[in-house]
């Protein structure tokens, strides 16, 4: 019912990090940059190595290229979404020429095994892309963000912050692990995939058919499935690889957009749409044209 067939799940003693420095010379290397060119880190994590340091400042150091700008990004499955608009904004304002923009999680970290709704969909991932200056048609077309922390239970993970800090009584509950309202979360997810394809579209003034590729959020292929026909979308032109990761929140868009364009799914030119939806409850899209 899921679609998910394998998940990749990191070694005890690999942290989100060590996965984002790895897309990150993958990305690096694809773009023919190098990592002292870089002038700003944006991850999207909401599983950091650490609350502080930034999960940003353990991928600078590795890939050692101080000084520069690193921040972390939360925005659970939104991340990517959140991150890639933001890293967007410095370029489009010429404060910066090059940003690396990582999507890294390690949701094994926190995943409660005993429950079986959630853990059986959870994996690990991270993927990267670089932001530059364009010469050619390729371009950023449109980008939303979007949040309602009235919906903040759907999904979340009570404990570890400053309002439920860990204790004893807190791990022997679970408090520590994700939460997720399942039924709930379907329901908001599908209506606010099609929403936000359809704003995409119309902000680019195209149509759907327009659309090269859908890349959503690989959270559960009945949700994408769903959306795609609300939209009248054949699922050729939907992006789906929950099969061989399951659900890897913030790093999920990423890996898939990297996975399409080495796959050559994706030409110049084309347009593609991206669409998330994660805790907060928070919610993203960006349109490019490859």
């Amino acid at each position: 019912r899921t679609g998910i067939k394998e998940r990749r799940i990191a070694r005890d003693d690999e942290a989100s990090s060590d996965l984002a420095v790895i897309a990150a010379r993958n990305a690096l290397e694809m773009a023919e940059t190098n990592a002292n060119d870089i002038e700003l880190i944006l991850v999207a994590t909401s599983t950091p190595d650490r609350l502080f340091p930034t999960t940003a400042c353990y991928v600078q150091k590795k890939l050692e290229c101080p000084g520069i700008p690193a921040v972390d990004m939360l925005a659970a499955c939104s991340g990517f979404t959140y991150a890639l608009n933001t890293g967007w904004q410095y370029v489009a304002t010429g404060q910066y020429k090059n940003v690396l923009v990582i999507g890294a999680e390690t949701l094994s970290k926190i995943v409660n095994y005993k429950d079986r709704g959630t853990c059986i969909l959870l994996g690990d991932s991270a993927g990267a892309v670089i932001l530059k200056e364009s010469n050619t048609s390729s371009e950023i077309l449109y980008g939303k963000l979007g949040a309602d922390g009235r919906y903040d239970d759907m999904i979340i993970q009570p404990a570890g912050g400053s309002a439920m800090p860990v204790t004893k009584e807190v791990l022997e509950k679970g408090l520590n692990l994700l939460q997720m309202k399942g039924r709930e979360v379907y329901k908001f997810a599908v209506n606010k995939f099609v929403e936000l394809t359809q704003d995409a579209v119309e902000k680019c003034n195209i149509t759907v058919d327009d659309v090269k590729l859908l890349i959503p959020h690989q959270v559960n292929l009945r949700i994408i499935e769903s959306a795609a026909e609300k939209l009248n979308i054949p699922m050729e032109k939907v992006y789906v690889n929950i099969q061989k990761y399951g659900n890897t929140s913030a790093g999920s868009i990423p890996v898939a957009l990297d996975e399409a364009n080495r796959s050559g799914r994706i030409k110049r030119g084309d347009i593609i749409v991206m669409v998330a939806f994660g805790a907060g409850l928070t919610w993203g899209s960006v349109a490019i044209r490859w």
